[in-house]
């Protein structure tokens, strides 16, 4: 009796150790998960999901009334649409105050491009009556010695009278048409003046429907950022874990909508004992065994990718390969996932 004894303590101890070599450290399966809340305000009005259902990032998966945010979007559309309408009418009334001013201009110049004529004639006028008197010298010497005619000195004399005429009426005009030029000049320039002054009142408009303009896009930006903060997606490719809300219930922003987490990757949250550390590191691959129970288990490639700076006391639910040591390290090994593991789930890994 005493040998059979002694053998089955040598198995049991065998068998012990054998155990402890199994696995050098447990936990369980978890991942990313993103809570999703309303990011508005207003009753859904659309939230076709369930859970357990694969979504894709940033599609739209349902929205929030929008309605009264429409409204406000037209009335802004409307009033911008009034304003641009406005800012056409003060431009045609700017390019028409241009138009008078250079109609003013115009007459204006026309006055004295009329006056600088004249005054040609007249210098033309005093060059022939010149050249006439000059003639006349030569024809009254050539009288008194009989070789011209008094009919000819006669002829000369009624056309230096002539010119000097002309030249007196053309004088009359160019004095007449300064005195008109200075007259109308004062008028001018007060019209010009006028026609500045509008115009730069209607710039004035202009700046104040383009201030307008520019708060009506900012208030618009406002509008589409609640629009879009109304339509419900997630920020994850991933699968729905649980559905908090209803369609047709009042949602609030910060409201939770549902759980999201990305199940292609998952990590198993095992925790090993300081004297363990030294033969783990950042990306180093280890074996991670899934226990489905019943004796059922699924080997899995993982790769190290958090390790804890601080020591925390041994989880109840949590073996460790030492079950004398109190503080142990958390570690996060990520595992891509085949569609078997599940969240929860017990896993063991071996690190050789």
């Amino acid at each position: 009796m005493k040998k059979i004894f002694f053998i089955i303590g040598i198995a049991a101890i065998a068998t012990a150790c054998s155990n402890d070599n199994e696995w050098d450290a447990t936990g369980t399966f978890e991942a990313t998960e993103v809570v999703v809340s309303a990011k508005g305000t207003g009753q859904i009005m659309s939230f076709n999901i369930e859970e357990g259902q694969e979504v894709e990032a940033d599609v739209q998966l349902g929205y929030l009334d929008m309605t009264q945010l429409e409204l406000q979007k037209a009335q802004f559309d409307a009033n911008n649409e009034n304003l641009t309408a406005t800012k056409s009418q003060l431009d045609a009334s700017k390019e028409q105050m241009g138009s008078s001013k250079q109609q003013i201009d115009a007459t204006q110049q026309a006055t004295s491009n009329h006056i600088l004529d004249l005054e040609k004639q007249v210098a033309s006028t005093k060059q022939q009556i010149t050249n006439l008197k000059k003639e006349k010298a030569r024809f009254t010497a050539m009288l008194k010695d009989n070789a011209a005619s008094q009919k000819q000195v006669d002829d000369i004399n009624y056309q230096i009278l002539v010119l000097e005429k002309q030249l007196a009426a053309t004088q009359d005009q160019i004095n007449a048409s300064n005195a008109s030029l200075k007259s109308q000049s004062q008028g001018y320039s007060a019209q010009k003046q006028g026609v500045d002054a509008q115009i730069r009142g209607v710039d004035a408009q202009k700046r104040g429907i383009d201030a307008q303009k520019r708060g009506i896009e900012a208030q618009k930006s406002i509008i589409d950022n609640q629009m879009q903060n109304a339509i419900i997606s997630s920020p994850i490719k991933g699968t729905i874990l649980t559905k908090y809300a209803q369609m047709g219930e009042y949602a609030t922003a910060g409201k939770p909508l549902f759980k999201v987490a990305d199940m292609s990757t998952v990590y198993l949250r095992a925790y090993f004992t300081s004297d363990q550390l030294q033969d783990i590191k950042l990306g180093q691959q280890v074996t991670v065994v899934a226990d489905f129970g019943g004796g059922k288990t699924r080997d899995y490639t993982g790769k190290i990718s958090w390790i804890s700076n601080e020591s925390e006391f041994t989880p109840k639910s949590i073996q460790t390969k030492d079950s004398r040591a109190n503080l142990v390290y958390a570690v996060k090994i990520a595992v891509k996932n085949d569609g078997y593991l599940k969240l929860g789930l017990s896993g063991n890994v071996k690190l050789k």
